[in-house]
């Protein structure tokens, strides 16, 4: 398992007598797709750094899961914990097997304190996340369930390299992981995504699905999210 922090984006700027301090007081794991990495109700207040693989924030509520957003190599999770000590406010699963340096409290503020570039870099994330929570807010408000659905596939796909107005999605997402992402559930999300395969919006392919006109999806998001 990899013990260096030299290529992590976090502290990608600091010398090597910083960063071997980082490294002393982090502890090296390795855990299994399908594993807790935080259960939802565990305590602790580490700072979790992503070395390889690919991780998910779950937040579960009246015996629902919601997905908040993917975490993966390069990326960390646990620094509002760290930062105001209080109990995890989600459950962090592996998707993929990871591997993972797991940073204590004292040493991630230690860090933030010392290294202006790290505390930077730290409330960009921070920044983003409440601007990510903003919008999910806004969508759960004010959009229904198949707009979410469209909002979430936008999201998610990437362009499709032969066909310019073409995106994909992939791997797919199961239905009931998409169900676990715009907070519905999996039937709800089964019939809207048969109507956009009806409507000849997106395709189903093998390894993905197709966003087929990307373009009038999102004009139609736009659309309801300004009426």
């Amino acid at each position: 398992m990899p013990t260096t922090l030299a290529q992590f984006p976090l502290f990608k700027t600091l010398d090597r007598q910083s960063l071997q301090r980082i490294e002393t007081a982090c502890a090296w794991r390795r855990v299994a797709a399908k594993e807790w990495v935080v259960d939802p109700e565990a305590q602790g207040t580490d700072v979790f750094l992503v070395l390889q693989g690919h991780v998910r924030v779950v937040v579960s509520s009246a015996g629902r899961e919601t997905i908040l957003r993917d975490i993966h190599a390069g990326e960390f999770f646990g620094e509002l914990a760290a930062l105001d000590l209080k109990p995890r406010s989600a459950g962090i699963l592996a998707i993929t097997d990871a591997q993972l340096a797991c940073l204590p409290a004292a040493a991630f503020r230690r860090a933030i304190h010392e290294h202006p570039e790290v505390c930077d870099r730290v409330l960009a994330l921070l920044v983003s996340q409440i601007r990510m929570l903003a919008n999910r807010v806004r969508e759960n408000s004010g959009l229904s369930v198949k707009q979410r659905l469209w909002a979430e596939l936008l999201r998610l796909a990437r362009p499709a390299a032969s066909t310019p107005e073409a995106s994909v999605v992939s791997p797919p997402p199961t239905h009931a992981e998409l169900a676990a992402r715009v907070g519905s559930h999996r039937e709800a999300v089964t019939r809207e995504l048969s109507a956009l395969v009806r409507a000849g919006l997106i395709a189903r392919r093998p390894g993905g699905i197709v966003l087929l006109e990307t373009a009038r999806l999102r004009q139609m998001l736009d659309r309801a999210e300004d009426d």
